[in-house]
């Protein structure tokens, strides 16, 4: 499969598929090639006629980094001849066809969605799969965060429901609404993660406890098991993706990101001028 994804990489080792997101000087954060890689991927390990699990994790030493704030564009919130125009602009920007197409082919995904972290999960990076695995295995001393609140936003392509549906509301409100860095370790109390590894060897260690799975258990039964768990859930999955976008359109309409995305921008750049001098 070599040159047919840019920014990541797919192998298949017996009956397991394995996604990695490739952008490591960038902490995998979403830019380039990478949601429209990831979504032929699925599609590609979907059809797979040997596969079992689809593993998605990453390559360096964060899993994503989710958005990048630096390349955040400010707008002009002067164009709109009213708020209901401006809303409807901000919904076609935020409803991008590729990422919406990316958390279908997921929650639509046939075989067993195993994700990875292989390190620490920042923002769209921490939202926009845990919820939708059916198994995410973690290395050890890795965090999720999303700084949702801080920035004026709202939890992004149905994560609320999605983590709600993993951890229960108070949990999810609390990883959610308040933004703190949470380390794998809670997490697993929480019930969010299945099994931590070392870091050392970590993703050939993955490989192995899957390939174990394999060897007592009948992929077919795992896949079935999947479905019927999955069935009833999925219309309100792709409601919530829709929800989402309608909720942050109608944030940016108020003007709260735009000034905390500004007020981010100017202490990323003061931090950056800072080091320059030392």
């Amino acid at each position: 499969m070599p040159g047919k994804y840019q920014d990541i990489i797919v192998e298949i080792k017996g009956r397991i598929g394995i996604i990695k997101f490739n952008r490591p000087k960038s902490l995998n954060a979403f830019g380039g090639n990478l949601e429209l890689d990831t979504i032929a991927a699925f599609r590609e390990l979907n059809d797979h006629p040997d596969t079992v699990f689809t593993v998605l994790t990453g390559e360096g030493r964060f899993f994503s980094a989710g958005a990048d704030v630096k390349a955040q564009s400010e707008g002009d919130l002067d164009q709109f001849a009213n708020d209901a125009e401006k809303k409807i602009a901000y919904m076609q920007k935020f409803a991008a066809i590729a990422v919406q197409e990316m958390m279908r082919s997921m929650i639509d995904h046939r075989k067993v969605f195993v994700l990875a972290l292989n390190g620490p999960a920042v923002g769209g990076g921490a939202g926009w799969f845990e919820g939708v695995a059916d198994i995410v295995l973690a290395v050890e001393g890795a965090y999720l965060q999303v700084p949702f609140s801080a920035l004026g936003l709202v939890p992004e392509n149905g994560s609320a429901t999605l983590f709600a549906q993993s951890v229960g509301v108070r949990r999810a409100n609390d990883f959610l609404m308040f933004g703190r860095q949470m380390t794998v370790e809670e997490l697993e109390k929480w019930g969010l993660i299945n099994r931590i590894f070392p870091k050392e060897g970590f993703h050939d260690t993955v490989v192995k406890f899957l390939e174990d799975q394999l060897e007592v258990n009948d992929g077919k039964s795992m896949m079935e098991s999947k479905r019927l768990q999955n069935a009833p859930l999925r219309d309100g999955r792709i409601m919530a993706v829709y929800n989402a976008v309608e909720a942050l359109a109608e944030r940016f309409v108020n003007g709260a990101p735009i000034q905390r995305f500004a007020d981010k921008k100017k202490l990323l750049e003061s931090k950056s001028k800072s080091k320059s001098k030392l």
